[in-house]
Order: C-alpha cells, then structure tokens, then sequence
C-alpha cells in the first residue's frame, strides 16, 4: 500500500472510520516488535549527546516512558516520581533501566531530570522532534496545551530490542494504566 510517496505495509497502520472516511494511522509498536534504530534527533542532557534509543535495549530488560510535557504537573508530580520511587523494585524484577522520553528540548529535560534528581539508572530523554513518539505512533497534536504535537503517555516493557508489554492511556494524557505501580505488576 501507499500513502502519498512512501510506502507503507498494513501492519504499520491502524484502520479507523472518522465520519464515515476510512483513515490508517500509525500503529503503536506490538508485541513482539523491535524498537527501531537510528532516529535522530533525541538527547539526553545537551544536543552533543546523541541517543540511539533501539541500540540502548538492544540488550537487556528496559522501560521505555512516553510523557506528553517535562514539569507538567501529571508528569513531574506521580507519573516520572512513581518511575524514580520504585526504581530499585524494578531493578530486582531484571530492569536494567527506565528511559523517559518526551518531546522537548535537552535543556529542558535536563532541568526536568536535575528537579527530579533523576538516578543514573532513571534516564530522561529529549524527543526533540517527536520522531520517537511519531515510530511508536504515539504523537498527538497538543497545540491548545503545550502549543506544538507531544508524545501520549505510554509505557513498553523491551527485552533484547524487542516489545514484551504496553501500557496506554486512550485519552492520551491521563494518568491510569501507565502508572509505574501498574507495570511492576506486570512483571
């Protein structure tokens, strides 16, 4: 299939009807998915330091956390606390680390991840043009909140590269099914 000059396979697309016209848009990453290698445009700290976030899980056990905002009050106040207070819990189920990703700028994150007082096993990760939230089909237009597109919140359990777990939030932005306390269960 193709949608306008790019070639697009079914399983990279969700089939929706929206006032009768049928609409494909991206696909969360499934189970059993790779997490893709290669974007750019993603940092941890400062644009010198380039993240390839499919390399870092390439091995191991990881959580990877989409957030719409640093310091938005949902993010900075339960849904990346909760991540940092039950770090060491998850560190006993095998979790080698978390990675927060969300589309700011790595100056931003920084201070966000400085407030926070972020552990090293706890990484907050600029998605400076939301080409990791737009890989995992979790990009949303927020222009009336944050003023640009931002990532939903999300969260993926990754083994070896590849998705074992998914935790959504429908609305995009709430705070129920992707809460940290939610994913240990999981594991």
């Amino acid at each position: 299939m193709f949608l306008g000059s790019f070639r697009i396979t079914p399983r990279l697309l969700n089939y929706t009807a929206v006032r009768g016209f049928k609409v494909f848009t991206p696909a969360l990453f499934k189970i059993g998915d790779t997490i893709p290698t290669g974007l750019k445009g993603i940092y941890e700290s400062s644009p010198g330091n380039d993240v390839d976030i499919g390399k870092e899980v390439t091995n191991g056990k990881f959580i990877i956390v989409g957030v719409p905002a640093a310091f938005s009050p949902a993010c900075s106040s339960a849904h990346v606390p909760g991540f940092i207070n039950l770090l060491d819990d998850f560190k006993a189920k095998g979790i080698s680390q978390v990675l927060i990703t969300c589309v700011n700028d790595p100056f931003v994150t920084k201070a966000w991840a400085s407030q926070l007082n972020c552990p090293p096993d706890l990484r907050i990760l600029a998605d400076t043009q939301g080409e990791f939230a737009k890989a995992a089909g979790k990009l949303f237009d927020s222009k009336k909140i944050f003023g640009n597109e931002r990532s939903s919140r999300y969260a993926l359990i990754v083994k070896d590269g590849k998705v074992l777990n998914q935790f959504l939030e429908p609305d995009k932005i709430g705070l129920k099914f992707s809460t940290a306390e939610t994913v240990l269960s999981a594991l």
